[in-house]
């Protein structure tokens, strides 16, 4: 598998990185077999894969464990990432960027990863009760102490992005080297700031959800979206969605006339972009990691890109629900907007 450096990290990283949220007891699409989470593991650094990334959060800090089970004897071959911010309990304090939290989140991750240093550590979501100074400085303090290489920011929008950037250089901290967004075929607002930024700033930009969590996987959309109607993002009764539906069938027959599934399709779309360092897959299972591993060298011609870009419009998204995740406070809580 290609590899690609991480931004200023000059680290060497694999164009797919292993995202290692679906293990764990993560209700009915987690593997909570430890044993099975370990050997996909096990495939997928054989199959080229050198950058794992998890989360605190993830099952409530099981997915660290299962990680830290299967690095055994293998830490020194991997590139570790995992994040911190959001909330690991109901306790206000257990959550966020805080000097407080930080001191006792990574020392929570380095148990449970069963290490003592790690790769790249992330600010899983922006926190906009804590001065930025303050969350960089902690981080500094990590990377001096050497238990973190590098820090980075996960889903941050563009203008926090810049905030960071400009207070890591007036405190004179450590500054973010990676942003980790949301990046697929059917969700492409970050093309319009996020990733010039990123550029920009020399930052190395890991994505996540390249099949747009599943509606690119190749499964009928109106078949799959009825097993997780609960979730808005697959609600069929919305317009938004139903697009997507039909969207999702024109890139199949694009997907086909290309002589590749639609997964191929999806994942060589996300590598194409040159801001893009690596691509976060996320298999439950050997059988998807097989399937996802055999597009790492699938290519996209500039006709196929052409029609892609016909169907969904660089920069925009079929459903602006999807990317929940990236809403600030002031538009969240009406009362921010209001005398």
């Amino acid at each position: 598998m290609k590899r690609r450096i991480l931004g200023a990290t000059g680290i060497s990283v694999s164009e797919f990185a292993l995202g290692a949220m679906n293990f764990g007891d993560f209700g009915s699409s987690g593997n909570a077999d430890h044993a099975d989470a370990v050997g996909i593991i096990h495939a997928a650094l054989d199959g080229g894969i050198n950058f794992i990334d998890t989360a605190d959060v993830y099952s409530e800090g099981e997915s660290e464990v299962i990680v830290g089970k299967a690095l055994k004897g293998r830490r020194d071959q991997v590139v570790l990432a995992t994040k911190f911010a959001l909330p690991m309990s109901a306790d206000a304090n257990h959550a966020g960027g805080s000097a407080r939290w930080i001191k006792h989140a990574v020392e929570d991750s380095l148990r449970r990863l069963d290490t003592d240093y790690i790769d790249l550590y992330q600010m899983h979501r922006p926190d906009y009760d804590t001065d930025l100074d303050e969350t960089l400085a902690a981080l500094s303090d990590l990377v001096r102490a050497g238990k973190v290489l590098a820090i980075g920011s996960s889903t941050f929008p563009v203008e926090r992005i810049v905030e960071a950037q400009w207070a890591a250089e007036r405190g004179s901290h450590r500054r973010f080297l990676t942003e980790q967004p949301r990046y697929s075929i059917l969700s492409r607002t970050i093309e319009e700031a996020v990733l010039p930024t990123a550029q920009r700033y020399g930052m190395g930009v890991l994505t996540y959800a390249p099949l747009s969590s599943g509606w690119l996987s190749g499964a009928d959309p109106t078949t799959r979206v009825r097993a997780r109607i609960a979730a808005g993002q697959f609600d069929l009764s919305e317009p938004a969605n139903q697009a997507k539906v039909t969207a999702v069938r024109e890139l199949a027959e694009v997907a086909q006339d290309a002589g590749m599934p639609l997964t191929h399709l999806a994942l060589a779309f996300a590598r194409t972009h040159p801001a893009v360092t690596s691509v976060l897959i996320g298999p439950r299972t050997r059988e998807q990691l097989d399937g996802l591993l055999a597009g790492a060298d699938a290519k996209l011609s500039d006709d196929i890109l052409d029609r892609i870009d016909e169907i969904v419009a660089p920069g925009t998204e079929v459903n602006a629900a999807d990317n929940f995740a990236t809403q600030p406070p002031a538009l969240l809580d009406k009362r921010l907007r209001r005398r």
